[in-house]
């Protein structure tokens, strides 16, 4: 089998980081998310995926948050089945085959070009209504292709903290505005997360940069009218971490009772 060499760099070079961390999780008995094609995808790519520094501990929270993201994904489905699914900055991410979408339903895969093509060589073609967009989520254009005659829930994982807060801004409101309602799910940093960026190794080790922490989440519904945050899970609260090993759970359990530190990363469900 030939391997694809990878040359990205930067941001999209982090992607990788998650996409080890979920293949890392699914080799484990106690997997927490069986991401298999995830583990496919890293056996066909030509790249030291150790320079990531992903632990055991690191991969079973990447698959919590995975998770989690994939549940609420799945709950708005069941309720919408015709959905149209905006999955942005979607990187290697097997989200996808993962939940298998009714076939009713409308998916979008979003990345820069150079990232779409890469996923369309390494993972198969999902069945049903699938497109890919090869654009930055902040461009004004991709947006306008998409039809608007349907709820919408957009999925945006591991992107936020890599916007500027007016760009996060204007994705939201281009989004909230654009369809009938729906939903927006996705994960953010804090500020002291934002300023602690160089403790994460697969930020430091690929030169990419953070900007925007999400302090309050209830500042975001200001942004759209009717938009509403229905969860804000902090990760230290996160349902499951006691799937994580001893040592991640020890370690969540210290950073739970420090305040300056336990608003570091949230999940987030909101409904426009």
């Amino acid at each position: 089998m030939e391997r694809e060499k990878i040359t990205l760099r930067g941001t999209q070079e982090t992607m990788l980081a998650t996409l080890y961390g979920r293949a890392l999780d699914s080799r484990s008995p106690r997997s927490i998310l069986r991401d298999h094609e995830a583990a496919r995808a890293v056996r066909r790519i030509d790249y030291d995926f150790r320079k990531m520094g992903m632990t055991a501990t690191t991969a079973a929270g990447v698959a919590l948050r995975a998770r989690q993201l994939d549940e609420w994904t799945a709950e708005f489905l069941a309720v919408h089945p015709e959905a149209t699914v905006l999955h942005l900055a979607c990187g290697l991410d097997t989200r996808v085959h993962r939940l298998g979408p009714p076939p009713s339903a409308r998916w979008f895969d979003v990345d820069y070009p150079e990232v779409v093509e890469l996923r369309e060589r390494l993972l198969p073609r999902p069945e049903g209504d699938y497109r890919t967009i090869g654009a930055s989520v902040t461009d004004d254009g991709w947006l306008d292709a998409i039809p608007a005659d349907r709820p919408a829930v957009a999925v945006f994982e591991g992107l936020t903290m890599y916007l500027r807060k007016e760009d996060g801004r204007r994705l939201i409101q281009r989004i909230t505005g654009r369809f009938p309602g729906g939903q927006l799910l996705f994960d953010g940093y804090g500020t002291v997360g934002i300023r602690m960026q160089k403790l994460v190794p697969a930020v430091r080790r690929s030169g990419a940069t953070l900007y925007w922490g999400i302090d309050d989440p209830r500042e975001i519904e200001g942004w759209h009218d009717g938009l509403e945050c229905l969860d804000a899970l902090r990760s230290v609260d996160m349902p499951g971490l006691d799937e994580l090993p001893l040592a991640g759970r020890i370690q969540l359990g210290i950073l739970k009772h420090i305040p300056a530190l336990r608003d570091a990363g949230r999940i987030l469900r909101y409904r426009f």
